[in-house]
C-alpha cells in the first residue's frame, strides 16, 4: 500500500471572513491523496475546485479543519516552503506565474530559491526541459510562447524543483485540442515515472485516465471513486451539471437505441474496441442464419449499417 502524501481534515475555507462578504467556498472536505496516485477533481464553477487545489500546497490555509502533507501541517508557516516544494501547483493562467525573461532562467527560479548547488541546479533544469520538451527554447522570453508551450514551461518550473505531488488547476482549459492533449501525455508520462498528481478540470474526458475521481458540489465531496464507477452514475451527474467524457456519452446513446454495451466503456478506443467485437458477432450470427435458412432479424439494431447509430439525442 502506498504511503499517504496528502491528508485533509475537516477542512473548511471562507473568502473575506468576518464580513458581510463571507463566501463560503469549502465545507468539512476529507479526503486523502497517496503517494503516486493519479486523482481528478471535477465539479461546476463554484463548487471549490481552485479553493481546494489552492489549500493543497499552503497558498491558502484553512479558516477551519487540517490539511497535512507528508505530516507537515500547512497552517504551521515555518512548514510552508518545504510543503511548497513538495506540492507545486499549475495555475490556469501560466503568464500569472512567470518572473524570467528566458525560459532557462524561468525554469531555474523555483530551485534556485532552495538554494541548490550550482551543478545540481543546471543539472535540474537541463532534465526539466527535456521532459517537457522546450530545450530548443530555452533562451525564448516566456511571453513569447505559445499557449501550450507555456502551460509546459509552468510545469517544467514545478518540476525543477523535483516535487513529490503536481497539482494542475484547470491547465488545459485555455489550449487547442493539439496542445491540450500534448500537456496531457505528459502528465501521464510524469506519473507513470512515479509523479503524484491532482488535476483539476471541467473537461470530462480527462478524467478517465485518473486512479480515482472526486466529485465536489458547493464545497463539498458528493461522489468519489474510481473513474468508471462514478461515471456509471450518468443521471446524478447531470443533476450536478456534469456531463460524461464524449466516448461514454456516445455508448450511452447506443444503449437507448437498444445495442448491449458496457456500461464501463470510457474511452473512444474502447468504444471502438466494443463496436468491432458486436460488429463482428453480428456477422457470424447472420451468416449462421443464412446457412440454416432463417430469416430473422437480430434483436439489436446492427452494427455499422447507418451514420445515425452513432447519434446520441432521442
Amino acid at each position: 500500500m502506498s504511503a499517504m502524501l496528502i491528508r485533509v481534515s475537516q477542512l473548511s475555507y471562507v473568502y473575506n471572513t468576518g464580513t458581510p462578504l463571507a463566501i463560503e467556498a469549502l465545507r468539512g472536505i476529507n479526503l486523502e491523496i497517496a503517494q503516486g496516485e493519479y486523482v481528478a477533481l471535477v465539479g461546476h464553477n463554484g463548487s471549490g475546485k481552485s479553493t481546494l487545489a489552492k489549500c493543497l500546497n499552503g497558498l491558502l490555509r484553512p479558516t477551519a479543519g487540517e490539511v497535512w502533507v507528508n505530516g507537515l501541517a500547512t497552517h504551521d508557516p515555518s512548514a510552508l516552503p518545504e510543503i511548497r516544494a513538495t506540492v507545486g501547483l499549475v495555475l490556469q493562467h501560466p503568464d500569472n506565474q512567470f518572473v524570467a525573461t528566458e525560459v532557462e532562467e524561468e525554469v531555474a527560479f523555483g530551485p534556485e530559491n532552495l538554494g541548490l548547488p550550482w551543478a545540481e541546479l543546471r543539472r535540474r533544469v537541463d532534465w526539466a526541459l527535456r521532459e517537457t520538451d522546450l530545450e530548443a527554447l530555452r533562451g525564448r522570453d516566456p511571453r513569447t510562447l505559445s499557449a501550450g508551450q507555456k502551460a509546459r514551461l509552468a510545469i517544467a518550473g514545478i518540476l525543477a524543483m523535483r516535487p513529490a505531488c503536481l497539482v494542475l488547476d484547470e491547465a488545459t482549459a485555455m489550449l487547442d485540442p493539439l496542445s491540450r492533449q500534448e500537456v496531457l501525455a505528459l502528465v501521464r508520462r510524469l506519473h507513470g515515472e512515479g509523479l503524484t498528481v491532482v488535476t483539476i478540470t471541467h473537461r470530462m474526458e480527462e478524467v478517465v485516465w485518473a486512479d480515482r475521481l472526486v466529485v465536489l458540489e458547493r464545497g463539498q465531496v458528493v461522489l468519489e471513486g474510481p473513474p468508471r464507477q462514478v461515471l456509471a452514475q450518468a443521471e446524478l451527474l447531470e443533476g450536478l451539471g456534469l456531463g460524461l467524457p464524449p466516448a461514454a456519452a456516445v455508448a450511452q446513446g447506443l444503449r437507448r437505441r437498444g445495442l448491449p454495451l458496457a456500461q464501463a466503456l470510457l474511452t473512444g478506443e474502447e468504444l471502438a474496441g466494443a463496436l468491432a467485437v458486436m460488429r463482428k458477432e453480428s456477422s457470424v450470427r447472420r451468416g449462421l442464419a443464412a446457412a440454416d435458412g432463417d430469416g430473422s432479424a437480430l434483436s439489436a439494431p446492427a452494427i455499422g449499417s447507418s451514420p445515425r447509430a452513432l447519434r446520441t439525442d432521442g
